[in-house]
């Protein structure tokens, strides 16, 4: 038995003794994903955990995203494996700089990103993913200002597609940032049949590019969906892993080599492994933040 086979037999038999499930981030490592007892993006990991009876979380991938579990599941415990495993772009704007900005436009609406510290979501009138931000922008009134953070290239894209004039915070998610268009370009021309996918963390540049322009779980969709042999995939590269898994019969290609977050790869099976024995590492929200920011959260369930 390898290692990695004796590890998934210890992971499986302490999820069992303590009552767990096991999440996992669609840029998690493939033998992480292949643990977890659900895959797929953030939020939505967060609201299936928090309709089970687990009584612990393991949530294999950054700091923010356990946050939100812990905001949506106050009575179970949430454990994050490594506990370096943050996000930079999230880590680009805190509760004290944004109420500075705030206080420079009294009355605009916040819209902060899910990929965003409680504290910050705490702050916001409502939140927004990546597959819902134009229904959530357009869900503000006509003629109030919209303050967005913290990443500017989703801010930009909303903007595109609602045509509506954001405040934008100058954040940014540097995996997304490292894809150009000379990256598409050159994929592009090897593989002259393919569509193309990118995420709307991309540079602008970047997305105009694009066939199609998607979340995480709708690149998934949208990977069954087409009937392109062969796609270009704009994202952090640990999303192929699954992509390829549930479409063996299709080619996937990395727009770069270079898309790949260190942080998401900080979770290992011999993490989650010492997570389980040792309650390690807790991740938890104040009560008075979890529900101010659980309030932005429903905000945008309710219209989406």
């Amino acid at each position: 038995m390898s290692l990695d086979d004796e590890l998934t037999a210890k992971i499986a038999r302490l999820k069992q003794e303590r009552r767990a499930i096991i999440l996992a981030h669609n840029y998690q490592l493939g033998e992480v994903q292949d643990v977890a007892d659900l895959t797929g993006d953030s939020l939505d990991l967060s609201r299936k955990a928090a309709t089970t009876d687990a009584e612990i979380i393991v949530f294999c991938g950054v700091h923010f995203m356990a946050e939100t579990a812990a905001i949506l599941s106050p009575g179970k415990t949430v454990l994050l494996p490594d506990r370096h495993a943050g996000c930079p772009m999230a880590d680009m704007v805190d509760a004290e700089s944004l109420r500075r900005k705030k206080a420079e436009h009294p009355g605009a609406a916040v819209i902060s990103y899910v990929n965003s510290t409680a504290e910050v979501k705490a702050e916001s009138d409502i939140c927004c993913t990546s597959a819902n931000v134009a229904k959530v922008v357009n869900s503000i009134p006509s003629g109030r200002e919209i303050i967005f953070v913290p990443d500017q290239y989703l801010g930009i894209y909303a903007a595109e597609q609602t045509g509506r004039e954001l405040i934008l915070w100058p954040g940014y998610c540097p995996t997304h940032r490292r894809i150009l268009p000379e990256h598409i370009e050159r994929r592009k021309a090897e593989y002259p049949e393919a569509r193309v996918i990118v995420h709307p963390e991309c540079r602008p540049e970047v997305t105009r590019l694009a066939d199609k322009v998607a979340s995480t779980s709708q690149m998934i969709r949208y990977a069954t969906e087409s009937e392109a042999p062969t796609i270009i995939v704009g994202t952090e590269m640990g999303i192929i892993h699954r992509l390829q898994k549930e479409n063996p019969h299709k080619r996937f290609v990395a727009a770069t080599e270079q898309a790949v977050c260190p942080n998401m790869k900080r979770n290992t099976l011999e993490k989650i492994v010492t997570a389980l024995e040792e309650n390690r590492h807790i991740v938890s929200v104040p009560e008075e933040i979890r529900k101010r920011a659980a309030g932005a959260l429903e905000r945008m369930l309710e219209i989406t």
